[in-house]
């Protein structure tokens, strides 16, 4: 797929808010959009929660990109 946007989150420190951020990105209705999630060693559970979080988002999966 060739996408037309290109989102990319850094992962530090935002345990508290990827959660919401993953949903809310991953329920927009643009299908040619990828995102990529950047660890920037984040020392705090956020890895941990994105990971869970685009579990539910199967159908999703093939844009998402975890660096």
């Amino acid at each position: 797929m060739e996408y037309k946007v290109s989102v990319i989150i850094p992962v530090y420190g935002v345990e508290k808010f990827i959660e919401r951020c993953v949903d809310t990105l991953m329920q927009q209705t643009l299908k040619e959009v990828e995102y990529i999630f950047v660890n920037d060693a984040t020392p705090d559970h956020s890895m941990e929660i994105l990971q869970d979080v685009l579990a539910r988002y199967p159908e999703r999966k093939d844009c998402v990109v975890v660096a």
